[in-house]
């Protein structure tokens, strides 16, 4: 493909109608959507793309039951110490978006290991939105700019965001045929072409990813422009 996107976002949704499907428990549809991650993870590095970003956990995922919840923290350290050997292994740099201060102490520690494991990798930069609102990385940014006492505009408010290097997605993905973006990248999608899959997570494979880029591929971004 001559027109791959250089950031792909995703909204992985789905995990918990997937089980209910299957006649399994919700954390059971956490474990299996694992799979899907790494089925993209390789994909994506196939294709040469440069950013990959996965919305894994909104702050307002905390108001789910407190089983699924307490299940999920549990999770997200077993996978970083399970797969950090195959990330390593193909170059991947994993970071993390989001805010940590709530996040229990053996997330947030597994969190900087990965990162300081990964971070001189350059083929794909794998961004783990973990504990994150849109909202709050709008709030969060100006709050940083008062505090250094600076006036901000568009052309200088990027440097406030929680990873300020990283650019804008050109591709964001939904899985489970929800079409709304849930508080994800409020700023940063401005201008991202959005697609929308009926494919629940945990089933999203690899031609599911082809043909979300084969669609980006079609279309004709103008940035509010004339071509």
């Amino acid at each position: 493909m001559d027109n791959v996107p250089a950031h792909i976002a995703i909204i992985m949704d789905g995990n918990g109608r997937w089980a209910k499907k299957k006649g399994l428990t919700r954390l059971q549809g956490h474990h299996a959507g694992v799979n899907s991650v790494r089925r993209v993870i390789e994909a994506s590095l196939d294709y040469k793309v440069k950013y990959l970003t996965l919305y894994t956990f909104s702050t307002e995922n905390w108001d789910r039951p407190k089983k699924e919840v307490d299940g999920l923290m549990r999770l997200f350290p077993r996978v970083i110490e399970k797969e950090v050997d195959r990330l390593k292994n193909r170059k991947v740099r994993v970071r993390f978006l989001g805010r940590f201060i709530n996040l229990p102490d053996q997330v947030k520690k597994k969190i900087q290991w990965i990162q300081n494991q990964t971070e001189n990798f350059k083929a794909l930069n794998l961004i783990i939105a973990l504990n994150y609102s849109g909202r709050k990385e709008l709030v969060d940014a100006v709050n940083k700019a008062v505090r250094g006492g600076k006036e901000i505009c568009e052309d200088t408010f990027r440097e406030f965001l929680y990873l300020p290097d990283v650019p804008d997605p050109d591709l964001l993905i939904r899985t489970s045929g929800e079409i709304r973006i849930s508080n994800f990248l409020l700023y940063e999608i401005a201008y991202t072409e959005l697609y929308f899959t009926p494919t629940l997570w945990p089933d999203f494979g690899r031609s599911d990813f082809i043909k979300a880029i084969k669609s980006y591929e079609e279309r004709e971004r103008r940035f509010g422009a004339l071509n």
